[in-house]
């Protein structure tokens, strides 16, 4: 089975620029972040969205380039492979055809009610991935 790429659209503000004129590399966390949640918000049916959330477990980043306040940079980010309750994410930050950096990612799906850890099942993980 495999899984298509989601691309996620990225607005650099200002806040995101550090002392030496680029994006932060601490922002690229919450790029990853938020493009695995449209992901999942755009795909997975809304009442796995709604009684589910997810937290991060692991983040590795490789920084290959710098991002800057003017450039149009996007994630794209594809679901590897669901275990019980663990995703894991491939994410590349792209600006144009540049790799601005590449992440691999390890989440956690839990009940929103009770925020214990909540397995994928084949109803849900059929909505991500074709033979």
């Amino acid at each position: 089975m495999s899984a298509a790429s989601h691309t996620h659209l990225i607005a650099i503000t200002t806040d995101d620029i550090d002392f030496m004129g680029h994006v932060n590399n601490a922002r690229y966390l919450g790029w990853v972040q938020d493009a695995v949640l449209s992901h999942w918000r755009d795909i997975a049916p809304s009442d796995a969205v709604a009684s589910r959330a997810w937290v991060a477990l692991k983040h590795e980043i490789t920084y290959r380039k710098p991002a800057f306040l003017e450039d149009d940079v996007v994630a794209r980010t594809v679901l590897e492979s669901i275990k019980g309750a663990r995703a894991f994410y491939s994410t590349v930050i792209e600006r144009g055809e540049e790799v601005l950096a590449e992440i691999q990612s390890s989440w956690c799906c839990i009940d929103a009610e009770t925020l214990r850890p909540a397995r994928i099942g084949e109803e849900i993980s059929k909505f991500f991935f074709r033979d």
